[in-house]
């Protein structure tokens, strides 16, 4: 059975699906990294803006530049009300059409795991960033069943359907993390785990969520009707044993820091 690409060219689906815990995690990472203001920004994979929008939010930067891969997310956060002073671009994050050392603060939110080579990323950022600024980043921790939809990957595999997984999972570990960050030559590694939770009116609202995710839904329609609804009926024993109703879900991010030296 074939596996179809993980493609995030639907920014409205990834808005449904990834944007509300990308807010979560990203308010207590921007704590934790706790910036000064005035900064020149690089959100790197930007994706629909999600991210960036936080940082006008909540740190008073000088500056904001944001590069992704996807034209379709590049143009979605052009459009997203209070961004009109980033400027967004579409680019690799292991060959940033970036300047070297001209921005204070490099930053990746929930894309260290889509990097081919995670080093390479991590060495773009250390290139961009001017001497004594700082390189960051947060990811789901993949490994430790931190991914928010973590419990429908379980179910898929239990009943033999090999959910499709970004290229460089091992990278979300904390220990990975700092050690990309050593190598890469930064100083004042530090690391730190996030944990988020997040509300939902009901199951439906949650499998909806989890539905507009990249490369799920076109999975499962790989299998009969019957198999999915077994699937669906599964996830919502674990998640709403209580029946209808609000239900809490969790997951958990890695981050890491460190300072260009200089």
């Amino acid at each position: 059975m074939s596996s179809p690409p993980i493609s995030f060219d639907n920014a409205e689906d990834y808005e449904l699906f990834m944007s509300g815990w990308s807010r979560l995690a990203g308010e207590v990472f921007l704590d934790w990294i706790a910036p000064a203001p005035g900064l020149h920004w690089l959100d790197v994979g930007c994706g629909n803006g999600a991210f960036t929008e936080l940082i006008f939010a909540r740190c008073a930067p000088g500056a904001v530049e944001g590069i992704d891969p996807s034209a379709a997310q590049v143009d979605y956060a052009r459009l997203r009300p209070g961004l009109g002073a980033a400027r967004f671009a579409i680019g690799d994050a292991m060959a940033m059409p970036v300047a070297s050392g001209s921005v204070d603060l490099a930053v990746m939110a929930l894309v260290l795991f889509f990097v081919p080579e995670p080093a390479r990323g991590v060495a773009e950022m250390c290139r961009v960033v001017r001497p004594g600024g700082r390189v960051g980043a947060y990811a789901w921790d993949f490994p430790g069943g931190g991914f928010p939809i973590a419990v429908l990957q379980t179910e898929m595999r239990e009943m033999g359907l090999v959910p499709v997984l970004p290229p460089s999972v091992a990278a979300s570990t904390q220990d990975a993390m700092q050690a990309l960050w050593r190598d890469a030559g930064l100083q004042a590694v530090e690391t730190r785990a996030i944990s988020i939770e997040r509300r939902f009116d009901d199951f439906e609202a949650w499998w909806s969520m989890a539905m507009a995710g990249p490369a799920i839904a076109a999975r499962l329609a790989l299998w009969p009707e019957g198999r999915r609804d077994e699937l669906k009926q599964r996830v919502k024993t674990r998640l709403a044993p209580d029946g209808p109703g609000p239900i809490v879900t969790h997951a958990r991010a890695n981050a890491v820091q460190g300072r260009v030296p200089g």
